[in-house]
């Protein structure tokens, strides 16, 4: 769909863009065909779409895909994806539109995601929110490809010691595997956002970390530690445990101790869930 097509649409709707439901679409059709092939489509794959907005993206998708489901806030915009994307024509055989906020129907609705790939343009005000969402669900999503701001985007991709590490990365990365990162220009989008742009490729983890009773675990321990960032670890966390069980998670860590003095933004993934596995006893 190119620019000249969406601006055609909008006004022949009249359809007004509301800034505050992120409405950015990406029209650039070789940054559409980068992120459906990170997401790597085969049609034996089922892709759930969150903010389809007018269909560019997920028009290829439609292609690449054996089934879509595809997840529209706006009711303006879900009719004119309805009449764009008319079983009666044939033109998406495969394609489930669902009016409603993703974020709640995602809290509202739980289902097993294992075999599903998500792929979108993600509203930038909910994108980590959603990430989170599907990141810990028991049954999360094989791969997960999306369009958010780049700030978040590092925040992703972060490892110990980076600048932008912190809570998001930890628990995204605990069940997911950073697979890549590519820069989307703004003037790829209408209107053009005032913020820069990325498109995230995230893999499950083929083994999890831990297992699925202790996430609650280590969400808290990551939550805590990172409270208050300038402050040692060891202190935060003797908030919700005793401080020799504290102590002695940090004397006892393999392959070696954790220093009493750490702080939560140089401590690893790894080494978070070694904590958590010694402070439930697991």
């Amino acid at each position: 769909m190119k620019l000249n097509e969406i601006k055609a649409i909008l006004d022949t709707n009249g359809i007004q863009l509301t800034k505050s439901l992120g409405q950015n679409f990406l029209h650039d059709a070789n940054q559409l065909r980068r992120i459906v092939a990170a997401a790597e489509l085969t049609k034996a794959d089922k892709v759930l779409e969150i903010g389809p907005g007018l269909g560019p993206l997920t028009e290829l998708l439609v292609e690449g895909a054996g089934q879509v489901l595809a997840i529209e806030k706006d009711a303006r915009l879900v009719a004119v994806l309805k009449a764009r994307f008319h079983p009666d024509v044939g033109a998406a055989p495969g394609l489930c539109l669902v009016h409603d906020d993703a974020l709640e129907w995602l809290r509202r609705s739980p289902r097993d995601w294992r075999d599903w790939k998500l792929v979108a343009n993600l509203p930038y005000s909910v994108a980590s929110a959603l990430l989170v969402e599907l990141a810990q669900a028991r049954s999360g999503p094989q791969r997960m490809v999306g369009t958010l701001q780049l700030e978040v985007a590092r925040r992703l991709m972060a490892q110990a010691g980076d600048q932008d590490y912190g809570l998001l990365a930890l628990l995204v990365q605990l069940n997911y595997e950073p697979r890549g990162c590519f820069k989307i220009p703004p003037g790829c989008f209408f209107p053009e956002p005032e913020i820069d742009s990325a498109c995230v490729c995230l893999a499950r983890r083929s083994e999890p970390l831990l297992p699925p009773h202790l996430a609650p675990v280590f969400a808290a321990i990551v939550k805590r530690s990172f409270s208050q960032r300038r402050k040692m670890m060891r202190k935060l966390l003797q908030a919700d445990w005793p401080a020799e069980e504290v102590d002695g998670a940090f004397a006892r860590l393999e392959p070696q101790p954790l220093p009493p003095q750490a702080r939560a933004e140089t401590v690893t993934l790894q080494q978070f869930v070694g904590l958590t596995r010694l402070l439930s006893a697991d």
